[in-house]
Parts: structure tokens; sequence; C-alpha cells
């Protein structure tokens, strides 16, 4: 079994969580604070398409945006920065994918925070800054790290739309999902095992901590109201 594909896709799960993480939490703020229904609806719909679409799907229009054919494909090829068929590549395709997973996920913890907390802070004059920093986002803290965790597991898991821009290109774009279809059809069945049982580990301990974590939080919440 070739290490590559393991260190290619952590490198892509880690690097592709930090821009999912930010972009998802902010954009369920924004959405959050806004009083126009019907662009909360847009937005919501836009951003849950990922999640109902087959991912090969995303990775068309993902293709078909940056291909070197296309305005900005051809725009960043001019300045030396080619995207399709390279690893930044498989990071672009990991964000798209997992980012509904944690844009559901803020937008949720963030709708449970109770609105009263948030006015009785600006009664007594803190900042909006102080008050997402200081209140909303420590009460809001058990959704977005599970959003956290599972958009990691799941950009660490993608394949679709990875083939469809990153391509199966081995120790540049080559993650272990596209290792395990790569072994499988090469009739390489003991290789394919290894990174079947390595994904499966991980993603087991990644969910296992959500279960953890969310039971830590219940269980200080109980002590605090005894």
């Amino acid at each position: 079994m070739v290490i590559t594909p393991i260190l290619i896709s952590l490198k892509t799960a880690t690097v592709a969580i930090a821009f999912t993480f930010v972009i998802g939490t902010f954009l369920a703020y924004v959405v959050c604070r806004s009083r126009r229904e019907n662009v909360k609806v847009i937005v919501d719909t836009i951003l849950t398409l990922p999640l109902v679409l087959p991912p090969t799907v995303a990775g068309f229009f993902l293709l078909y945006i940056f291909g070197v054919n296309r305005p900005i494909g051809h725009l960043l090829a001019e300045m030396g920065a080619k995207l399709v068929f390279s690893w930044p590549a498989t990071v672009l395709a990991a964000v798209v994918i997992s980012l509904p997973f944690m844009y559901r996920s803020a937008r949720a913890a963030f709708d449970q925070v109770d609105p009263m907390i948030l006015e009785a802070a600006r009664t007594i004059g803190l900042s909006e800054l102080k008050i997402v920093y200081k209140i909303l986002f420590p009460l809001a803290a058990p959704g977005l790290t599970s959003g956290g965790i599972l958009s990691f597991s799941r950009g660490l898991g993608e394949f679709g739309a990875t083939a469809m821009i990153a391509g199966n290109i081995a120790g540049v774009s080559r993650t272990m999902p596209l290792a395990i279809y790569s072994a499988v059809m090469g009739g390489r069945a003991d290789e394919a095992y290894g990174y079947v049982i390595i994904l499966v580990a991980v993603s087991f301990v990644f969910v296992l901590s959500i279960g953890v974590f969310a039971e830590s939080r219940s269980g200080k919440y109980r002590l605090k109201t005894r």
C-alpha cells in the first residue's frame, strides 16, 4: 500500500476544513441575522444543493467554471496558477462538497441560541463584536464543532467531484477514495482493503468524538441546572 494517497487526503481535508469552517460559519451568521425571509430561502437552497446533487454534478460545474477554456480558468492559467488536475483542485472539491454540512450545522447552532440573551447583552452596552465572540460563539460551540468534524470527514472521503476536477493523478491528486477505486479496478484487493480500513477508522474516530463532545456538553449543562 502506497502512503502518498493517505498524506494527500489528510492534507486536503485539513486545508479544506480551514476554508469550510470560516466560510460556512460566516454565511450561517449572515443568514441568521438577515430579516429577509426570501433571501434566507434562496441562500439555504443554494448552499444545500451539494447535499442532494451527485458529487459528479458538482464536479462538472467546477470543471465548467475553472476549466482552462473558461474565463476564470483561463485567467488563472495566465497567472501561472492552473487549477484543474492539480492538488489545489482536490481542496476546492472538498470545500464545495463539505460546505453544506458546516453551513447547516452552524445555522442550526445559531438558531438555537436564545435571542433574549443577545438582546440582554446589547442593553448593557456590549458591542456586536463582543456579543458574537463572547456570547454567540461560545453558546453555539457544540454545533460549530460538530459541523467542523462532519465537514472534515466528508472532505476526507470525497470522490466524485475530486475525480472530475482534480483527476486521479498518482502523487498529485490521488486521494484515498480514488486510490481505492484504482486498486479495485487494477485487481489489487489487498491494497484497497488497507485504504478502506484507514478511512473507516478515521471516520469512526471523528464521528465518535462528536458523540463524546455532545455528551460532555450535556453533562455540564445538567450539572449547572441542578
